[in-house]
């Protein structure tokens, strides 16, 4: 099942996809195009991978990390489909980051990673929008290159857990302005769902709609206020957010 919030003729909505049509609590079919989306979750915390795909580490020649290396992404950054991601005044080189995004299903504490995938209830495309600026080992967690305003696009639906059967076997790409910039596969992960769960949940209670963001492969690149980045994930349609540049 694929759900979403969305507005729609003034009022707010939980529908779902079928055929290519949103419908709506009452039953009512809207066209996606002719939706205002928001947020498919509302998590109360976001925690993204770095380095989780050994070619995305070498393209930054960085060494794979020995075990998950964690970040916060905050709530204040997250965006919905279509929603305008802000370019910061003075930023160099700013990029996207394709990623699958797992939102837990119910809430997961000491979880083994044999029983982890029964915590996760489904998943959505994450942009893990960063300014290469602002990363620098002094900057570690990278708080301030990946926590700007609009810098977590999310969406646009979520997908239910039993339509991904592989959720380490999905092809993901990223598109600017039409162009494929970046190309990969989950099952490049060098540390896999469960594996996460666990780790995390041993020292932090992961809650329901929590969403955790599994890292990008190689292929980042700059992008510029007026350009369009498009992701796809294999059966999670696609997350599209347009830049503009920060006003005074």
């Amino acid at each position: 099942m694929k759900t979403a919030r969305f507005i729609a003729k003034g009022r707010l909505h939980e529908g779902q996809l079928k055929d290519g049509w949103l419908y709506d609590e009452a039953g009512e079919a809207h066209h996606p195009d002719a939706v205002q989306f928001l947020l498919p979750v509302e998590p109360q915390k976001v925690i993204g991978l770095a380095l989780n795909y050994a070619d995305h580490a070498a393209e930054l020649e960085l060494e794979r990390p020995p075990e998950p290396a964690l970040f916060w992404k905050p709530n204040t950054a997250l965006l919905p489909h279509r929603g305008t991601v802000i370019y910061p005044k003075g930023a160099r080189y700013m990029h996207y980051e394709v990623e699958l995004a797992v939102v837990i299903g119910r809430n997961a504490r000491k979880v083994k990673a044999k029983d982890a995938m029964d915590y996760v209830g489904g998943y959505t495309i994450a942009n893990d929008i960063v300014v290469r600026d602002y990363v620098k080992n002094y900057f570690r967690p990278p708080i301030r290159g990946k926590g700007w305003d609009t810098f977590g696009p999310l969406g646009p639906y979520l997908v239910s857990a039993d339509e991904v059967p592989d959720p380490h076997n999905l092809n993901m790409r990223a598109y600017v302005n039409g162009e494929l910039r970046q190309e990969g596969n989950t099952r490049d992960m060098i540390f896999k769902i469960p594996e996460i769960i666990e780790y995390i949940s041993r020292f932090m209670t992961l809650e329901q709609g929590d969403v955790i963001l599994t890292g990008t492969p190689k292929g980042i690149s700059h992008v510029h206020p007026g350009d369009v980045m498009r992701l796809e994930i294999d059966g999670l349609e696609a997350l599209e957010n347009p830049i503009e540049e920060e006003r005074e």
